[in-house]
């Protein structure tokens, strides 16, 4: 399905198109420090109503604001799901360049959020503006909804989903998520992992002591360390009552899609990881079965006393722990956290606080729906290879309240991502050339989407 034109405009327009890249990461729209939301939400919003799109700003129990937008007419609703907040920059240290300032290096774009997920936000926009200007009007209605709290489990998501399902159900949805693995094929993916994410915090003295009172004066950080480890074995299965209850089976159908998954990079990843084995010499097939279709239990990060430079002799006063739970269908975020209430109550930890920090439910789409077989015809046309077709991610993303609970299917495509882009990591980077061809892939999808 060749489209020339539409190619060749956005060639013609790389320089503007990129410049407008980096005024979009120039915002450090960072949601979980509350730092350029409402600045970044109004660029969103503009550039929308530049496109000819009707605009509006949803929200919900005083939730950062969610650009709502409409273009096209057309007997099918395709809606378009993506976000303008991102994860924070820290540590600073670590960048090679202002991770706010789009820097170009070695044929890639560095900066926080080109990746995830402003890059596919505006290579979507603009492969809209190439289609105007080239094929005419949209043969489909088209619906951007871009949320500024992804990065912090979509908080109001949920609320403005039920206040305004009318304006959000659609015929198919376009995921954030997109981009090629790493044997350079294009990847459509059709669900995602759920997630409970929660702080441990564990509290001794009012103060910090000298490290001397460990005699008789308790230590928090041993305390969290004792909690810790009763929720996972060493066998890697988590310890936590019922955890596992609803743990839906993976059906013929996810299983036939995993036998077609590509598992031979194995040595490849490891190297890129820096390690010499996966978990239990996990490989292959069972390894990416695991990836997929099994919950977890992370810890995401632990502090507690002194961790600068040098020794302190110092007996710290509290502990904490942040951990995710990644969940599969049919396990529940909120009973997951009652469960973990329940677990460490039942081990004698009931002095343990546990912060809520937000969940997720996971979700799944037909794998025969319309906008999947649109994501893998029009990756297949743009690529000119066989896309690799995943039943889920093991990531996590808003899909439930948006597209599952209305009754929308939903696939992700016509993305830049690649598998060093880096994400939420310093350095995060996209490749100019799969921005480029993503938009063409985006293109595409709109004119297969409509047939």
């Amino acid at each position: 399905m060749v489209m020339e034109r539409f190619a060749a405009y956005i060639a013609e327009h790389q320089a503007r198109l990129r410049a407008e890249l980096a005024e979009i990461v120039r915002l450090p729209s960072v949601s979980a420090q509350n730092r350029g939301i409402t600045e970044t939400a109004t660029f969103v919003e503009q550039r929308l109503r530049r496109l000819g799109a009707e605009t509006r700003l949803l929200s919900a129990d005083g939730g950062n604001p969610l650009v709502y937008a409409t273009i096209g007419n057309g007997s099918r609703t395709l809606l378009i799901y993506d976000h303008y907040d991102v994860q924070p920059a820290e540590p600073l240290e670590l960048w090679h360049t202002p991770p706010f300032d789009l820097t170009e290096r070695d044929g890639k774009l560095y900066g926080r959020g080109v990746a995830d997920n402003k890059g596919n936000l505006m290579l979507r926009i603009q492969a809209v503006e190439a289609w105007l200007a080239t094929e005419g009007a949209l043969p489909i209605r088209i619906v951007f909804v871009v949320e500024g709290e992804e990065e912090v489990s979509s908080k109001t998501l949920p609320a403005v989903c039920r206040t305004y399902a009318d304006l959000l159900r659609a015929d198919g949805c376009l995921w954030e998520t997109g981009g090629v693995d790493l044997s350079e094929r294009p990847v459509v993916t059709c669900g995602a992992k759920g997630i409970q994410y929660v702080e441990l915090v564990a509290r001794g003295a009012s103060y910090d002591l000298h490290s001397s009172y460990a005699t008789f004066v308790p230590n928090p950080a041993w305390r969290l360390t004792w909690a810790l480890n009763t929720l996972k074995g060493p066998d890697g299965r988590i310890r936590i009552p019922g955890f596992y209850d609803r743990v839906r089976p993976p059906s013929a159908a996810d299983l036939a899609a995993l036998a077609t998954i590509p598992a031979g990079d194995d040595e490849a990843l490891l190297a890129d990881f820096g390690l010499t084995a996966f978990l239990d010499n996990v490989r292959g097939t069972e390894r990416l079965r695991r990836h997929l279709f099994e919950p977890t239990c992370t810890i995401c990060g632990l502090v507690s006393g002194y961790t600068g430079e040098g020794s302190k002799t110092v007996l710290p006063s509290e502990a904490r722990a942040k951990i995710d739970f990644r969940l599969v269908p049919d396990m529940d975020p909120a009973e997951v956290l009652q469960q973990l209430r329940r677990h460490l109550d039942a081990e004698g930890f009931n002095d343990i606080e546990i912060i809520d920090l937000g969940g997720e439910h996971p979700a799944r789409s037909p794998l025969d729906a319309t906008i999947v077989q649109a994501a893998v015809a029009s990756a297949r046309d743009v690529y000119g290879c066989e896309p690799i077709l995943y039943p889920t991610m093991a990531g996590t993303g808003p899909m439930y309240p948006l597209c599952t609970a209305l009754g929308t299917p939903v696939a992700s495509g016509a993305g830049c991502g690649y598998h060093g882009s880096r994400v939420h990591s310093p350095n995060e980077n996209i490749r100019l050339a799969d921005y480029e061809r993503a938009m063409r892939w985006m293109g595409s999808l709109i004119k297969h989407f409509a047939s």
